[in-house]
């Protein structure tokens, strides 16, 4: 390390500016469709084993040094000269912050900018300005005054690091950029983050709408690369395409193009989605009036004569539920010869429930679980009080309650099942009509376990869930994350889907593992005996074989067929095969289309329908 005399920022920042020191790189800017370089991103560094030689410190310290602008500027005509002494072609994107592109054309229109273009021999069609630091934008008009000035030039424009500014969507549509580059943030590690790949699409959509091309920065692997390919993502940069270098280069790394012409289709990772707070305890309310401990039984009897539909009046003290009145006990008892001249006049408090069971509106209907699966079940014929702030709002029917969670609970199954966490049907369908529409080779094969409702009954659902998980966990192991797609139907139903050429070894290991493995969730009893023990489906006592896996599959080459659900079709009448021959595992074998059009029972089948 060579050491400097120590000095302050302004005189370091000034000295380097002063005496040329900082140097500019290069780091290319790939066209995804054409596997072309469209052109490079210009970086600027201070001297090599300074203390200024990263940007961020070099603009750090002319920040504080109050140099922003002038480095801004210096930095700029630094690219320019170095990128046309290097005689590349295709575009040069530049950094400038959104005060400096204001100040770029702030008073004669942009004529001094192109002067600078000019006498450093930039083609101003050939230059692309992006906006860094859009959070700091306080004068929006005075910005969007200056971008129309720079493209009368002939300049394009680009939002830098979208997603990473409070203000970055408000000037993607007021500027309409051409490009926009999302921040590495959302594309590094993509592979593996489901979220991500939810964020990237969110922001295509926007670019398709607000016609932008959208260019993905910080794709450092092959993984990362292969999603956004998928992603339909148009442009990318970062370490996998090129580091940055003195030279522009066009070449494009062999790693890259062998990406960028397989015809794989990637596996995107699955977003585990939650439907917590997307329904409230809101919708489950019956608007309903209240009555008080001054309210007396005579008038509880005309309230509920009035509403015959109400199940239930709730009591209230100073807006607060005490109590829950059932119309039928109360009916029941009330009605009975002598109880209206006794009981009529006296406090409807007589009759009600002290401890109702109370649900604030806000509650995610998910929480509500609790309420199903408890040891108190009065809500099943009482009802329940909604509350707002502990506030009387209204009340609830155990059948609103129940048909809210089912429903929660049968959607979110649909894109991840609860017990294994792996893709439902949703994703699965999805899936397959990418690989449809790919025109690739796979295969898509069909798990189910032997004999496991013997099992189930007599171990129980307990131990039944653990097999299920076994079973998934072995499936995952023997998939190749990146290339094979693993997704739980439901029950002991799954199926993956295969791009790994050497899938049938990878199936008959699933068999040949879980068959060994499940042998340890049998008591030693049953395991030397052999068997299960279980009634039949005429409800007599049987025998049948301790509980195997068998794997139906289908060998889908491009054209074959034309929809996921003959996928699914094929697949299931070749698991069938499998179960009913014993052989664990049968590949069907497909001649042509027409042969494809596979028909079974809609119980049998995968259904898979969005």
């Amino acid at each position: 390390m060579i050491d400097f005399e120590p000095q302050s920022d302004l005189d370091d920042v000034a000295s380097l500016l002063k005496d040329g020191a900082l140097s500019a790189l290069f780091q290319p800017i790939l066209d995804v469709a054409s596997c072309t370089v469209l052109g490079h991103e210009g970086l600027i560094r201070g001297p090599l084993e300074h203390g200024l030689h990263l940007p961020t410190a070099l603009f750090r310290a002319a920040s504080a040094a109050g140099l922003s602008q002038r480095l801004e500027f210096h930095a700029a005509e630094t690219i320019f000269a170095a990128h046309t002494r290097s005689g590349a072609s295709g575009l040069l994107f530049v950094n400038y912050s959104a005060q400096a592109i204001a100040r770029l054309a702030a008073t004669d229109g942009g004529a001094m900018f192109r002067a600078t273009l000019a006498r450093l021999g930039v083609a101003a069609r050939t230059l692309v300005v992006e906006i860094t630091e859009h959070e700091r934008v306080q004068d929006h008009a005075a910005l969007d005054e200056s971008i129309r000035a720079l493209r009368s030039l002939g300049v394009a424009v680009a939002l830098d690091d979208f997603g990473d500014g409070r203000s970055s969507l408000r000037l993607w549509a007021e500027l309409e950029p051409e490009y926009v580059k999302i921040d590495r943030y959302f594309c590094h590690g993509i592979h593996a983050d489901g979220k991500k790949v939810q964020t990237v699409k969110a922001m295509l959509r926007l670019a398709e709408d607000f016609g932008s091309r959208v260019i993905a920065e910080g794709i450092e692997d092959a993984s990362d690369l292969r999603v956004v390919r998928d992603l339909g993502v148009p442009l990318i940069q970062g370490w996998a395409i090129g580091r940055p270098v003195a030279a522009p280069t066009a070449n494009v790394p062999a790693s890259v193009e062998a990406v960028l012409a397989a015809r794989d289709i990637a596996v995107f990772p699955q977003l585990r989605r939650s439907f917590r707070y997307s329904s409230k305890a809101a919708q489950l309310l019956i608007p309903a009036p209240a009555v008080n401990a001054t309210s007396n039984n005579q008038k509880l009897l005309e309230l509920f004569q009035q509403h015959p539909q109400l199940h239930a009046l709730a009591v209230v003290e100073d807006d607060r539920p005490v109590g829950l009145i059932n119309r039928r006990r109360f009916t029941d008892k009330y009605l009975l010869p002598y109880y209206p001249e006794l009981y009529g006049r006296k406090s409807c408090t007589l009759f009600m429930d002290r401890d109702p069971v109370l649900i604030e509106v806000s509650r995610p209907i998910e929480d509500l679980v609790h309420v199903l699966t408890s040891d108190d079940q009065r809500y099943l014929s009482d009802g329940y009080v909604l509350v707002d702030a502990g506030r009387y709002v209204g009340i609830g029917t155990a059948e609103q309650l129940v048909r809210s969670v089912t429903e929660l609970r049968i959607e979110a199954a649909r894109h991840a099942n609860p017990l294994t966490f792996l893709p439902g049907n949703i994703p699965i369908s999805e899936h397959i009509r990418r690989l449809l529409s790919g025109g690739v080779e796979f295969g898509a094969t069909y798990c189910d376990l032997n004999h496991f409702k013997p099992f189930n009954d007599q171990f129980g659902y307990w131990q039944g869930d653990r097999m299920i998980r076994l079973l998934a966990s072995i499936i995952v192991a023997e998939c190749d994350p990146q290339r094979d797609f693993a997704g739980h139907v439901g029950g002991d139903d799954f199926v993956v889907l295969f791009q790994s050429g050497d899938w049938r070894a990878r199936c008959l290991r699933m068999i040949e593992r879980f068959n060994g493995a499940a042998l340890g969730l049998f008591d030693a009893e049953t395991r030397a005996r052999g068997y299960l023990l279980a009634e039949d489906r005429q409800g007599n006592p049987a025998r049948f074989p301790l509980t195997t896996l068998s794997i139906g599959a289908v060998h889908v080459r491009p054209g074959a067929f034309e929809a996921p659900e003959e996928v699914a079709s094929a697949a299931a009448a070749a698991k069938h095969h499998a179960k009913r021959h014993s052989e664990g595992f049968h590949v069907r074998g497909v001649l042509d289309a027409s042969a494809a059009r596979v028909t079974e029972s809609s119980h049998e089948l995968l259904t898979m329908r969005a």
